[in-house]
């Protein structure tokens, strides 16, 4: 009996068998380019090429381009959330610059080639200029991998890009109207309303929606899901409003930019999702839509294929050349600009094929007469191949540059012998929280340890006891490792607390140990107990206590005050860069109240990502003139010292009475300096800056000067 296997093979229209395929594409493609040093994003493009309709024919088109239009709104909204609001907002003028460079550079080089040689009308000239104008952030995957999308040439080429984008699409726009004859005075009025009303909606109603969901509703895959329907939700209203979809996930991504801190676990998962699925099908699907074949439609057809190219690259790259010699920015700057502006992809084959679908009439022989012909659509999808190919090895040639120069310029005092961190896990109330917190205020790239600890003492040992520890550093466990963070977590058995966290602070080498309260404990009994007096005077790692009113990525500002001297405390840089750390990675401001002498201390160690504001504070008697800037959504962050310490005052003992009476309904975070200063375990800055301290303090004691 013959047994027919071929009856049992589903076809390639089979949706299992071809997501199967993309997954294998998506999975290998990594694997056998990084051994040839050739990025990714090409590897996507060409096997895209290879399985669609114009290579093997394996997949249909339309199999992908719902998955491919998804994962260019994915890029599109992940840019939005992840560049700097702070650096965006300092430089809004020099992408400015750029985005003008980048949009009437290559309208002039392209209109004036194809009216005045290729013989096409003014109306089609203006339209291909604008795809030249017009780019996609194809490349932008790159530098999000090498983590280097804080960098200000980034934020710069993001604006800039928006600016072109939006131009070149209202061109399209506005062609395709006038073709139709509905170009009227209407036709202004209602796409300038909708416009400002779709803005509106993104930019202010978003973040109040998202403020409210994220206070409510802890579940992080409903997190997910909701920022998912936002970001979708902006896009659609973009398209209402008359303008492209990626213009709404984009603004979707900056007004939930403050909102997902960049070390929680949505943004986590945020950037693996896309990574892993959405932007591979957006690659395979553009190459899907490449034809190969254009190459031999014949001569015209290459002429205006390498005319189209020339330009759009030529045009790209002298804008990001101007960007960088009026900025002075380094020749890997530049390229990095051209990089990822350099691509043409989306927006270009949007407004292709618009204009080739776009029928003006019939010749005589009955042929029909397109705004665009059909060699500019075969050149089109040739200047999408190169240009695609130029920017990902431009990118990845400048990032891994820059990222180099970056870790090379790293300040001596961001580097220590250990900076191993310690997180109390009390209870389940206070975990998720806690463990925010911690990681916002962590750098990842340094690979430091993070610890979570649970005591059992010998007197409530039992079943139970050990059953609820073991899920608490099992939350604690899950919640860091959804951020991509590595964790150890301990549990320990001792006489007591205190004699627990010291002797694991010791053992693990521990500098910074942070502890939570829960919203309804009370203060006094929990700050300046027994358990808080024997870990500042038997522990030397700094202390961070920390209340919890609402979640942290909610928070809109951070006030903070620093008392007098506290720049003379050893452990005084640590903790400051790490409340610095929690600012930059939630997006959010910060005030500083300190006296005069610590301000001008400030200054010089002012953290180029964050916004920094200071006001004068000068005695810890008058706390509460702090109250009127501790709205709602704001935390409160006070730097405290041990009673041996320099900057340690009487009155710092009626913090816990100020904040129990005042401050009640505010997240807060009191913070003990590391007092290592007692012992061998520093490394060759922190002895430099004992020494600097001595004679700041020298200095400052022989003045005749009285800082107010």
């Amino acid at each position: 009996m013959h047994f027919d296997f071929t009856a049992y093979i589903p076809p390639f229209e089979e949706p299992i068998l071809v997501f199967t395929i993309i997954l294998f594409i998506i999975l290998f493609t990594p694997l056998l380019l990084d051994k040839v040093k050739v990025p990714q994003i090409i590897g996507f493009i060409i096997a895209g090429i290879v399985v669609g309709q114009h290579g093997f024919n394996l997949i249909e088109d339309d199999k992908v381009q719902l998955f491919g239009k998804v994962g260019l709104l994915y890029i599109m909204f992940i840019s939005g959330l992840e560049i700097d609001m702070n650096d965006f907002k300092k430089n809004k003028y020099k992408s400015m610059v750029f985005g003008a460079y980048t949009f009437f550079i290559p309208m002039i080089m392209g209109v004036l080639p194809f009216y005045f040689i290729f013989n096409y009308s003014l109306t089609s000239s203006i339209l291909i200029a604008s795809m030249f104008a017009s780019h996609t952030l194809l490349t932008y995957p790159i530098i999000s991998k090498l983590g280097i999308t804080k960098n200000m040439v980034v934020n710069l080429t993001i604006g800039g890009t928006m600016i072109t984008v939006a131009a070149a699409l209202l061109i399209l726009a506005v062609i395709a109207g006038s073709v139709k004859g509905d170009i009227t005075a209407i036709f202004w009025v209602q796409l300038s309303l909708s416009i400002i009303l779709f803005s509106s909606i993104v930019l202010l109603g978003f973040p109040m929606l998202a403020r409210w969901f994220f206070k409510k509703f802890n579940d992080n895959i409903l997190q997910y899901i909701f920022v998912l329907a936002l970001v979708f939700s902006g896009a659609f209203l973009a398209q209402i409003a008359g303008i492209d979809g990626i213009i709404g996930a984009f603004l979707a991504g900056l007004s939930l930019n403050r909102l997902i801190p960049r070390t929680s676990p949505l943004m986590n998962r945020i950037e693996f999702v896309g990574n892993a699925l959405f932007i591979p099908f957006f690659l395979i699907g553009v190459g899907m839509l490449i034809n190969y074949k254009v190459l031999f439609a014949g001569a015209q057809s290459l002429i205006i294929a390498f005319a189209m190219t020339f330009i759009a690259t030529l045009s790209k790259y002298l804008a990001a050349y101007f960007t960088q010699l009026n900025y002075k920015l380094s020749k890997d700057e530049g390229l990095l600009i051209f990089g990822l502006s350099n691509s043409q992809a989306a927006s270009t084959l949007a407004a292709v094929l618009i204009g080739y679908n776009i029928i003006l009439g019939k010749t005589a022989t009955g042929e029909e007469i397109r705004l665009l012909d059909a060699n500019i659509l075969n050149g089109t999808i040739i200047m999408i191949l190169v240009t695609c190919t130029i920017a990902s090895f431009a990118t990845q040639k400048a990032a891994i540059r820059i990222a180099k120069t970056d870790l090379l310029k790293t300040p001596e005092h961001d580097i220590s012998l250990t900076d191993n961190t310690l997180i109390g896990l009390a209870k389940e109330s206070t975990i998720g929280c806690l463990m925010q917190l911690t990681m916002s205020s962590v750098d990842k790239k340094k690979n430091n340890e993070l610890y979570g600890l649970h005591i059992i003492t010998t007197e409530k040992e039992s079943p139970e006891a050990i059953n609820r520890a073991q899920k608490l550093v099992d939350s604690a466990h899950k919640f860091a490792a959804s951020a991509d963070f590595k964790f150890h977590p301990v549990i320990r058995y001792d006489l007591n607390i205190s004699s627990g966290i010291i002797n694991t602070v010791k053992e693990k080498n521990i500098r910074h140990f942070y502890i939570g309260l829960h919203d309804k404990s009370s203060l006094m009994d929990t700050f300046f107990g027994n358990l808080t007096r024997d870990l500042l005077t038997k522990n030397d790692s700094a202390i961070y206590i920390y209340k919890s009113i609402q979640p942290l990525n909610t928070i809109k500002k951070f006030v903070v005050v620093i008392p007098e001297n506290a720049e003379l405390e050893h452990g005084f840089i640590e903790w400051y860069q790490r409340i610095t750390l929690i600012a930059v990675n939630t997006g959010n401001s910060m005030k500083i109240f300190a006296n005069t002498a610590t301000i001008d201390y400030l200054n010089k160690l002012r953290h180029k990502k964050s916004s920094i504001e200071f006001s004068q504070f000068d005695d810890f008697e008058d706390f509460l003139v702090i109250a009127r800037d501790v709205i709602k959504d704001t935390m409160l962050i006070v730097g405290l010292a041990r009673k041996t310490g320099i900057s340690f005052q009487p009155s710092m003992d009626k913090i816990g009475n100020y904040l129990k009476k005042y401050f009640n309904e505010t997240s807060f975070l009191l913070v003990y300096p590391h007092n290592f200063g007692k012992t061998n375990e520093i490394n060759i800055y922190q002895e430099s800056e004992i020494e600097h301290n001595k004679n700041y303090k020298n200095i400052k004691s022989n003045m005749n000067v009285k800082f107010e």
